[in-house]
């Protein structure tokens, strides 16, 4: 397998002092979810973290930051942002906010700091695994790290999933 490049996600890790894994998988657009990728670099899909651009009405813009096994609470996500409604950013806009491809979605290096709010279950994990900002390349951090690095608040913002994998 050829060498995953360097992201700007993972010079900002570098830059920060923090310790990372690489790691790559190859999947088309049509099989690509949070699970295919966690069963590509095996590791549990309640470890994969999707990086989702959220609107909420008064507040703008944020980054929902959520387990791939569960799905977005949108009421449960505004509430945390600060905002009585919110709604998946339409995907046209997402690269013109972010600076980012569908499946290439990531805080680090996002083109604006919009805020960042993180599924309550990365407390219960030792690793996780999110996008490095180019499509087929995963960054593995400490939660601890990636909430440090993101500036990451921990909320109830995920519905369903399976049950933490220890």
């Amino acid at each position: 397998m050829a060498k995953a490049p360097k992201t700007n996600a993972a010079r900002m890790l570098d830059g920060a002092g923090t310790t990372y894994e690489i790691r790559t998988y190859d999947l088309s657009m049509d099989e690509f979810s949070a699970e295919a990728v966690a069963a590509e670099i095996d590791i549990p899909a309640d470890r994969v973290f999707k990086t989702l651009v959220v609107d909420v009405d008064g507040v703008g813009p944020c980054f929902a930051v959520v387990r791939g096994d569960a799905d977005l609470d949108l009421k449960a996500f505004a509430k945390a942002a600060g905002g009585r409604k919110a709604h998946l950013a339409p995907l046209k806009d997402v690269q013109r906010l972010t600076g980012y491809a569908r499946g290439a979605v990531t805080v680090l290096g996002a083109r604006k700091p919009f805020p960042v709010y993180v599924d309550e279950h990365v407390t219960t994990l030792e690793t996780m695994a999110f996008s490095a900002g180019a499509k087929g390349v995963q960054l593995v951090v400490t939660p601890e790290d990636y909430l440090a690095a993101t500036k990451g608040t921990v909320a109830a913002i995920a519905r369903g999933g399976l049950r933490p994998q220890y």
